[in-house]
């Protein structure tokens, strides 16, 4: 079964022109890390992903794919 992408952290990024580097240092986190979380590999705690939302300065809901 192939594995459904959670998150849209990648494509926010890329609509703001900002690179998954740019995110690990405003976050102070493993660029191995964001790279995993921008590929679904991988997901952010939800505190963690309050985080982003507030450093791409977007509304939380935005980062994640509706299951609706």
């Amino acid at each position: 079964m192939d594995k459904k992408a959670q998150n849209r952290i990648k494509a926010v990024l890329a609509e703001q022109g900002k690179t998954n580097n740019w995110l690990a240092e405003a976050l102070g986190k493993n660029r191995t890390t964001v790279s995993k979380w921008c590929t679904n590999q991988m997901q952010p705690t939800i505190e963690t992903l309050f985080e982003v939302a507030e450093a791409l300065d977007v509304d939380v809901r935005e980062l994640l794919i509706s299951t609706k």
